[in-house]
């Protein structure tokens, strides 16, 4: 029998974790825009109010819109994590108006996500 990797671990942790806070409640996505000081000064109203704006004119009632503090990242602010169920979160960063509707347009709507805005794919971990 083969053994199971760390990183296979890891890869079956992120689709779960994804799987468990997307299930309760039968939504297919989660957009969390960080909204700490930093990403405020930088314009994330406008991006939670062109997501809530859109998200209202589509009808979707499987989409959650929520919103955090600072993501540590103030230099990259605007910032939004995009969650899919069956998918690892993907992180956005230097956001305006015109990225956040080709993000919801392909990745929320589509399932693809955007490469040429993306941070980083899949959960933050610590190495312990």
């Amino acid at each position: 029998m083969p053994k199971i990797s760390i990183q296979d671990l890891k890869k079956i942790k992120e689709k779960e974790r994804a799987r468990m806070v997307l299930r309760e409640g039968e939504y297919r996505a989660k957009i969390t825009v960080h909204m700490g000081t930093c990403g405020i000064a930088a314009g994330a109203r406008e991006i939670m109010t062109y997501f809530r704006d859109r998200i209202g004119q589509e009808n979707l009632t499987d989409v959650i819109l929520t919103n955090s503090g600072c993501a540590g990242l103030c230099a990259k602010e605007p910032m939004i994590t995009v969650e899919l169920a069956d998918a690892a979160p993907v992180k956005y960063v230097l956001l305006d108006k015109e990225k956040a509707q080709r993000i919801f347009d392909e990745h929320v709507l589509a399932g693809k996500p955007v490469e040429d805005y993306a941070l980083a794919r899949g959960s933050e971990t610590r190495a312990t």
